[in-house]
């Protein structure tokens, strides 16, 4: 998973872009135009607006693309009450919380508190979404069958979210979370998951082996 940094910043604040993870969500355009826009060069101007308003803006970016530091210490980025991980339509898996991505041989990714997985199986910088799902035409729909989580309304305070990457096959989510899609009510869970990576599960989001079938490389 690659990662291609720029900053941008002024005497408060400095922003972090990572190229790499931006599917252009437009959650910061449409937060604070002033200081986001792709029609200005550099599309970043942080001396427009104020720290506070950009720190706000960057939290709303749902990849992990946007992140700040502010200049005095005053405030950080905090990690949510809980971990969530929600399903859009014919598009990512996003992620939110206390999120560390593994490789099967459980070398650390990433820490984070926002990222995306690619779930159309043909993003060039695997497992994170960078996409590709527009481009594909992928379409899953953004729901989840209930019965194959437990609704047991786990304790999610204070909980790590492992996301593993298996070699040519699902991602494992490991850890406490809620589970959200626009035509789903919300289910707490504490149960291992193994999410699709390859597009093709009949059972999305969620894998039955189907990456096997199709010779799915990642």
């Amino acid at each position: 998973m690659e990662q291609k940094n720029y900053t941008y910043e002024n005497d408060d604040i400095k922003v972090t872009y990572d190229v790499k993870r931006c599917i252009h969500a437009k959650e910061c355009v449409k937060g604070l135009s002033s200081v986001f826009n792709p029609k200005k060069r550099p599309w970043i101007q942080p001396e427009e607006a104020s720290a506070n308003k950009i720190r706000n803006t960057v939290e709303r970016c749902p990849t992990g693309a946007l992140h700040y530091e502010m200049k005095d210490h005053s405030a950080e980025e905090q990690k949510p009450p809980f971990n969530s991980i929600t399903i859009s339509p014919d598009g990512p898996v996003y992620f939110r919380g206390d999120l560390e991505v593994r490789d099967e041989n459980e070398n650390v990714l990433l820490n984070d508190t926002r990222w995306a997985l690619c779930r159309c199986g043909q993003s060039g910088n695997k497992p994170a979404c960078d996409n590709s799902h527009t481009k594909a035409n992928f379409e899953a729909p953004a729901a989840f069958d209930k019965s194959s989580l437990s609704d047991d309304n786990p304790d999610t305070t204070d909980s790590k979210l492992v996301l593993k990457a298996l070699k040519n096959g699902p991602l494992l989510v490991q850890g406490h979370f809620q589970m959200y899609s626009e035509s789903t009510q919300p289910v707490s869970c504490s149960k291992n998951i193994a999410l699709c990576r390859c597009g093709a599960s009949e059972n999305k989001p969620f894998c039955d082996g189907t990456h096997k079938e199709i010779g799915f490389r990642s």
